[in-house]
């Protein structure tokens, strides 16, 4: 069992010991320190809060909790229930909110369950903002309001509608193009709530709708991370359906997939490529991901005369260098598309609706549309770490060991070689160091992972 505190937030496994778990008393104490800090922060008398959750398990048990704890603390709260990340994003600064609380562990399987705290924009905190959080939760020195001051709840079950609607009023979405194309689509929610998100916003589109585990129960029928080997369902479904492509979305609905009309995947680092083909033919820019994302981002950046920067892993991040560079759209390769133009915040509901006017727009097949794009292939493998590794000290003798290469230490170590490049990094939600490698082929890319890891165990003595 484990729970995580970093800037972002708080993830834990539910049960167990308190301060080894997400247990209730580890809810109310982040919740009460996110509710102290933003009051320190916003300077203001009275203050509102948006919460929203993903449908697993213990959402439930988890939204009482943080939404009691504020309260306690003289904070309004608006409680949109059931909803998506993306969703509580948008209706911050819709409701002129101080801040938001999305209560998901994203892709982590139904035992765990994280706390991700939002500032009065709905985009992430910073690592500043983050640390203090985290160091009010040590000294548990809150200040609860009297019982004429207690927060009031209002329940908003409209913002997935809302966001909807505010995905079909962008410039770049015109719904009659694609209702004419006549597309049908088979979806994967997760049983989580882009089960119910996804359908409404396809159907206003009027798309046909194949719904595959679209029933928010919180009950994953599969581990709920979106990638090849978890999907076997839905690429089956997509060539029974003789479907025009298909759409996996995680428990809350940042990260997004598609199925191609082969039932093959259309690979979820080409979800962001293909959305900024389309915006990027329309709009001149730039763009961002992070260091671990597709050279082939790059690639059509170049080809639609924009300029590519890649930033250090993380939302926060990915946004704060597309800020600094003006960038028109990024995100990261994990299927995050972050639209500016709509908010600053990974966004399924935007990136379906830009693939949408893609297809409709191009034409053929989304097969075909994949086979038009550079191809390059990943490997993504991770070494367990343990007491005794030095992980700082493995990253470093790395850097040292091929610094005469083109070589990052903004977020870990990142090495670009001529024809492929390798990502080295601890990770900032589990205890592992991850290495992330991209080829011209998938030998190639898996023989790079296996050569670096069979290094970095050299080097360690392993």
């Amino acid at each position: 069992m484990t729970l995580i505190k970093s800037i972002s937030g708080i993830r834990g496994t539910i049960g167990g010991n308190v301060g080894d778990n997400l247990t209730p008393v580890d809810a109310v104490k982040f919740a009460a320190s996110y509710g102290t800090w933003l009051k320190d922060y916003s300077g203001k008398e009275k203050l509102k809060v948006v919460i929203g959750r993903d449908a697993r398990l213990s959402g439930e048990m988890i939204q009482n909790l943080v939404v009691a704890t504020l309260v306690g603390l003289g904070i309004d709260i608006i409680d949109l229930d059931l909803s998506t990340t993306p969703t509580v994003e948008i209706a911050v600064p819709l409701e002129n909110a101080d801040g938001g609380i999305i209560l998901t562990a994203s892709h982590n399987p139904k035992q765990w369950n994280a706390l991700k705290l939002l500032n009065e924009k709905g985009e992430f905190l910073d690592a500043a903002q983050g640390a203090k959080i985290l160091a009010l939760a040590e000294k548990e020195d809150f200040d609860f309001s009297e019982v004429d001051d207690l927060g009031t709840i209002v329940k908003n079950d409209s913002y997935i509608d809302i966001h909807i609607d505010e995905v079909l009023e962008l410039p770049l979405v015109d719904a009659d193009v694609i209702r004419a194309k006549k597309f049908k689509v088979v979806v994967d929610g997760v049983n989580s709530t882009g089960g119910i998100a996804i359908p409404k916003l396809l159907k206003e589109l009027g798309v046909e709708v194949v719904e595959l585990y679209c029933d928010p129960t919180g009950h994953f029928p599969h581990n709920p991370e979106p990638l090849k080997e978890h999907l076997k369902d839905i690429c089956e479904l997509v060539v029974k359906e003789k479907a025009d492509f298909g759409i996996v979305v995680d428990p809350d609905v940042d990260r997004l997939a598609f199925i191609s009309d082969d039932g093959e995947m259309f690979g979820e680092e080409y979800t962001l490529v293909a959305c900024a083909d389309y915006v990027l033919g329309k709009t001149k820019g730039n763009t961002v991901s992070n260091l671990s994302s597709s050279r082939a981002l790059r690639d059509i950046t170049q080809r639609h005369g924009g300029m590519y920067e890649a930033a250090a892993v993380g939302e926060v991040n990915v946004v704060t260098k597309m800020k600094a560079n003006n960038a028109i759209i990024g995100g990261e390769g994990n299927g995050g598309i972050i639209y500016p133009e709509s908010h600053y915040g990974r966004d399924s509901l935007v990136g379906t609706a830009l693939f949408l006017m893609l297809m409709a727009e191009k034409g053929g097949s989304v097969a075909e549309l994949r086979a038009s794009y550079p191809s390059y292939f990943m490997s993504k493998k991770k070494i367990q770490l343990t007491p005794e590794l030095d992980v700082d000290g493995l990253l470093e003798a790395m850097y040292k060991k091929y610094a005469d290469e083109d070589v990052s230490t903004i977020d870990g170590v990142k090495i670009d070689f001529a024809e492929n490049w390798v990502h080295l990094r601890k990770s900032n939600t589990e205890p592992i160091i991850r290495i992330y490698t991209e080829a011209k082929s998938q030998t190639e890319a898996d023989g790079l992972a296996d050569r670096i890891i069979s290094e970095i165990k050299t080097i360690a003595g392993l």
